[in-house]
């Protein structure tokens, strides 16, 4: 098997991640328009709590297999390396049948917890079925890992949300059209997380046989060389070590939206709100979800790219060059997660008739809006305290952020209902991401933007005004045709196009850019860098 440099195979994977991110924020907006507010809420209740149970059972996983197996490749040992990824199978093979057994049979009780036994046992119990699959399918991946073979991975990650994204769309759609209702559409959803990884697992057991990972000469030797019980002892111990820090800071995000799913509805009725309006103020709601991951897919994609240098950096122990990387990773993040706060804010609501077929929650969205940038600062600040060796700390800083938000649920949401909950959520991000950034400042000397606020200010401004102006004139414009969401749609993209112009020229012309900051990501450089020789910059 062609061994891939570390480069290369970090390449691949952020690509199939960035892949798998888009899809699994756009496929929500066809949803809700298939399946309404109702729908929406059906699915965005039930799919945090299979989240949260996924990245328990699977999250770092691939990561301390495929630690384990080269360990013993490097050794020449492929048999040891063999049963390594077995002892590892029937591991979490265990965690996903506890979790399966936990959903299937507790989903009525779940569900009344959440609030609603009727909508949504059918959904917790079909997603259960997902959850005896995704451990083989995490271990598979950290086997080729394990030979520096990053492509399956890669491959059988699009494969997966692919096939997830048209069962959801596809279930969905015949449910409602046939008349089942939103528990069967949601129920159909759910069954996607099962499909999906139905058809990985499948391209990774082709991909294994077509490279030989398991073959007739390798199965004697594996006979002869069964690991002892102290030995699969150590496997699990490692496993489970290597892949709690990363489970605890995936698992953080996810956390969030399980929170709303069991506070939010409830609250709601608590404070006076009939159930079935509880239940479509919540669906609502959940429309910003899509949003916010889709508004910050760029900021950390750029500012990711250069954390690995970073790290790099740090290894080889020139602090300067680190802490260079690190403050110019941050910049990148701030540049483009704030504008996109900002922008999204000022168009929210045509972008909220565009997407989802009316205005309904636009102030709720607005709101939501605003966690954008502090999202996109946590997970880039997250990454690089990280690679300082501070793996737990951003995760704390989270689980605050996470028990803040319930807290601010309980106290706004009978004062503002869905505006307290969105309130809530920036609040949450917002104090969790400020505790990185001042570990950051204070300890490292890692500034975000030393002296520059004003012109970012300026150029954010600039930005909204314009903006702003654009829209209502398009407002007037579009009036005149017959179909509001067609006039909301043109409102809504020529905006956005006439605010990243502006921000673009704006962040350019008055240096928040600079030529260092384009040479981290040279696809950007060739592109920019004419227009900041132009301008002095």
């Amino acid at each position: 098997m062609k061994a891939q440099t570390f480069l290369k195979g970090a390449a691949i994977l952020s690509f199939a991640a960035l892949i798998s991110k888009i899809l699994g924020a756009v496929y929500r907006i066809p949803y809700q328009n298939i399946t309404g507010n109702e729908g929406m809420y059906v699915y965005q209740q039930v799919y945090p709590l299979y989240s949260v149970l996924l990245i328990i059972a699977t999250a770092g996983v691939p990561i301390a297999i495929s630690g384990m197996v080269s360990e013993r490749l490097a050794d020449q040992d492929r048999a040891g390396a063999f049963l390594v990824f077995r002892t590892s199978v029937v591991t979490l093979s265990g965690i996903g049948i506890f979790f399966f057994v936990f959903l299937f049979l507790g989903a009525g009780q779940i569900a009344e917890w959440m609030g609603d036994r009727v909508l949504l046992t059918i959904p917790i119990q079909a997603v259960s079925f997902a959850l005896l699959i995704v451990p083989f399918t995490a271990a598979l991946r950290g086997y080729f890992q394990g030979f520096q073979n990053m492509l399956p991975t890669a491959l059988s990650q699009i494969l997966e949300q692919l096939i997830r994204v048209v069962t959801i769309l596809g279930l969905a759609w015949f449910f409602m059209s046939t008349g089942a209702g939103v528990a069967y559409a949601g129920a159909g959803a759910m069954l996607g997380a099962f499909t999906g990884g139905i058809g990985a697992l499948i391209l990774l057991f082709f991909l294994a046989r077509k490279h030989r990972l398991w073959s007739n000469t390798l199965l004697p030797k594996v006979q002869q060389n069964q690991l002892s019980s102290q030995s699969k002892r150590t496997v699990i111990k490692k496993l489970l070590l290597v892949s709690f820090p990363i489970c605890l800071g995936s698992l953080v995000i996810p956390l969030y939206s399980l929170v709303d799913s069991f506070t939010v509805g409830n609250l709601l009725e608590m404070s006076g709100t009939p159930h079935s309006v509880a239940i479509e103020l919540k669906g609502i709601y959940d429309r910003g979800q899509p949003l916010i991951q889709f508004a910050g897919f760029f900021a950390t994609s750029v500012a990711l790219s250069i954390v690995p240098a970073m790290v790099e950096a740090i290894s080889r122990k020139d602090e300067a060059i680190a802490m260079d990387h690190a403050a110019v990773a941050l910049r990148w993040t701030l540049l483009l997660g704030l504008p996109a706060s900002v922008g999204l804010v000022v168009v929210v609501y045509p972008t909220n008739v565009m997407l989802f077929e009316d205005g309904a929650g636009s102030i709720s969205l607005a709101i939501l809006a605003i966690t954008t940038v502090f999202s996109t600062l946590g997970v880039t600040s997250s990454g690089i305290l990280q690679g300082y060796g501070r793996v737990y700390l951003p995760a704390i800083h989270m689980l605050l952020g996470v028990l803040l938000k319930i807290v601010a649920n309980f106290l706004l949401i009978p004062l503002w209902d869905i505006r307290g909950a969105a309130v809530a959520t920036v609040v949450a991000y917002g104090v969790a991401t400020l505790l990185n950034l001042r570990i950051l400042s204070k300890q490292y000397q890692i500034q975000v933007l030393p002296g520059k606020w004003s012109r970012l200010l300026g150029s954010l401004l600039v930005m909204g005004i314009l903006t702003g102006l654009m829209e209502l004139v398009l407002l007037q414009v579009v009036d005149l045709l017959p179909n509001d969401r067609l006039a909301m749609t043109i409102t809504s993209i020529v905006s956005v196009l006439t605010g990243v112009v502006v921000y673009i020229w704006s962040a350019l012309r008055f240096g928040l850019l600079t030529r260092e900051d384009l040479g981290k990501v040279p696809k950007l450089e060739r592109k920019l860098a004419p227009y900041l020789q132009k301008w002095g910059n």
